[in-house]
């Protein structure tokens, strides 16, 4: 493993991570040997393979991240930020640390936590805790819990410390769960403060997107077990808590745990009810059918109604299945479950021909018999043709009634950027060359489809849409355009995840205007007179020499 030298520079880091992608675009074995040592793609790789791999920026700042073992070259990132925030106020470098612990709901703002990131500042500051006990809560420092509470026992049922949390929450909420060198210090933090009476139910207010926490709304209530089941989606920690009389219908438990059936058993064990949670609109998200007939063999409804926006624009979890195109089994689990085949939604649509428009045929097939085929309108035929990129129905339609595409509703233009966003771009390129029209907004964020197809990282579709009359300042339900969802997408989704690079050359080359660095002083690049950030890779593309754009 690598050293980092004790005041890291972040920008030297870039370097060294540029310097690596320049050894290895010009064939150096030293470069394909740390590849191979640290990228998985890479691993086992012959020369020849390698080259073929087109590795990016972002490959070789995993690589260097890896070196230094980190997970990710984000993990690393924090970290140096952090550790370079560092300064003689005691209380900032703990808020620092605090933020690299806790998730924004926790510590206020809209970030993830960074569990390697924290626990490397930690390691390397051993007196950062300095026998705080509601710091130790989050680093599991069983020790300091214990001389506190032989000071004061009372002090386990009060909030405390710079954030202001009861010690459960500030244990079970600490991403050190993840970290298999914190988690059974954690547990036994857990077990410790339980066995010494602590309130199993202890909660702090959810302070996503705040940073004044003494302004946050009480209404929504962040539990312990939250953090356990939901945050960290530890089954052992849940368990420890469920057992001590946790509750586990806290509005939130049972959602988030579904990344892990394990604790979702565990909830629905403990009584945690389906109904009102929307877990099943959820996992139909997440497309996860295992967890989907758990929920189902648990007494979940296939038929319950939708507890909030966007699922309930939809109906039932049939259509929801449907509209997040998932596979046969998946809607053979609801049938067998008792869903309703003939099932609308609030705009009087069927099942099945919502099916259809989807380009879901064995989906469809398995609905047909609640709804006469032949009695479907050439526009719908049309519509179903498109989506299921049947070029000859399409043609025939068309030659029969020119005007089709004039004659389709609102809803059906829609699905262009419905199909964008589940990367169904045969269905969306036909669309598009029949002239359907390219800004027309939908999909869970109310975007079009350029939108959407930025927003995954796909180069290939947005180049296509741009070719064909898309634009960059084509807006989406946040209130910002693509510039917008090339920011948020190439910072915030895993790397490696989409092309980015790929389509901030896209987007420069059909209009976007050029970028400055922002007279602030701050990392974020100018746009159009806004300041965005990007990855660092875009970051490099935005502000570095001129581009080819014709």
């Amino acid at each position: 493993m690598k050293r980092l030298p004790e005041r890291p520079q972040l920008d030297h880091l870039k370097k060294q991570a540029k310097d690596l992608l320049a050894q290895y675009q010009q064939g150096d074995p030293v470069a394909f040997a740390r590849f191979r040592a640290c990228v998985p793609t890479a691993a086992g790789k012959d020369d020849q393979a390698m080259t073929e791999l087109g590795l990016r920026l972002h490959d070789a700042q995993s690589c260097l991240a890896r070196e230094y073992a980190f997970p990710s070259w984000t993990e690393l990132k924090h970290f140096v930020l952090a550790q370079n925030a560092r300064s003689m106020d005691r209380t900032e470098s703990i808020r620092n640390w605090l933020r690299l612990v806790y998730a924004g709901d926790i510590s206020g703002g809209m970030h993830r936590a960074s569990p390697a990131a924290a626990a490397r500042m930690l390691a390397e500051s051993s007196t950062l805790t300095a026998h705080d006990p509601y710091l130790a809560c989050a680093a599991g420092e069983l020790a300091t819990l214990q001389k506190m509470h032989s000071q004061d026992p009372a002090w386990i049922h009060r909030p405390g410390g710079p954030l202001q949390l009861p010690p459960l929450v500030a244990v079970s909420h600490s991403s050190l769960l993840r970290l298999p060198e914190f988690a059974e210090r954690l547990r036994a933090c857990v077990s410790f403060l339980l066995a010494a009476g602590a309130d199993p139910n202890q909660t702090v207010a959810n302070r996503w997107g705040h940073d004044a926490l003494d302004q946050v709304s009480t209404a929504e209530p962040l539990s312990a077990l939250y953090g356990a089941a939901g945050q960290n989606h530890d089954p052992a920690l849940t368990r420890l808590l469920l057992d001590a009389g946790a509750d586990p219908n806290d509005g939130e438990s049972l959602y988030h745990s579904l990344e892990n059936p394990a604790c979702t058993r565990l909830l629905l064990a403990a009584g945690a009810r389906i109904a009102g949670s929307n877990a099943i609109y959820r996992v139909l998200d997440m497309d996860n059918l295992e967890t989907l007939q758990l929920l189902l063999v648990a007494g979940g409804d296939p038929n319950e109604p939708a507890a909030s926006r966007p699922t309930s624009d939809w109906g039932t979890p049939l259509l929801w299945a449907i509209r997040r195109r998932r596979s046969t089994a998946h809607v053979q689990a609801l049938l067998a479950a008792g869903a309703d085949p003939a099932a609308r939604t609030p705009e009087g649509i069927s099942a099945y021909v919502l099916a259809l428009r989807f380009g879901l045929a064995e989906v469809a097939a398995l609905l047909r018999q609640t709804e006469n085929s032949a009695s479907l309108s050439t526009c719908e035929r049309f519509v179903a043709a498109c989506s299921a990129n049947d070029v000859a129905t399409v043609r025939r339609l068309l030659s029969e009634q020119p005007h089709l595409l004039r004659t389709l509703s609102d809803m059906q233009l829609r699905l262009l950027p419905e199909l964008a966003a589940q990367g169904c771009n045969e269905a969306v390129e036909l669309m598009v060359k029949l002239g359907w029209p390219i800004a027309v907004r939908g999909g869970d964020w109310n975007a079009s489809a350029l939108n959407h197809a930025v927003f995954r990282g796909d180069a290939e579709l947005a180049r296509f849409l741009l070719e064909h009359g898309a634009s960059w300042q084509e807006q989406h339900g946040f209130g910002d355009n693509v510039c917008g969802t090339l920011a948020w997408a190439s910072t915030n989704l895993p790397e490696g995840v989409g092309d980015w690079l790929g389509c901030v050359a896209a987007l420069r080359a059909h209009g976007m205007p050029a970028a400055a660095a922002d007279p602030s002083g701050r990392d974020g690049v100018m746009v159009a007179g806004r300041s965005y950030w990007f990855s660092d890779e875009v970051t490099d593309f935005l502000l570095g020499p001129p581009h080819e754009t014709a």
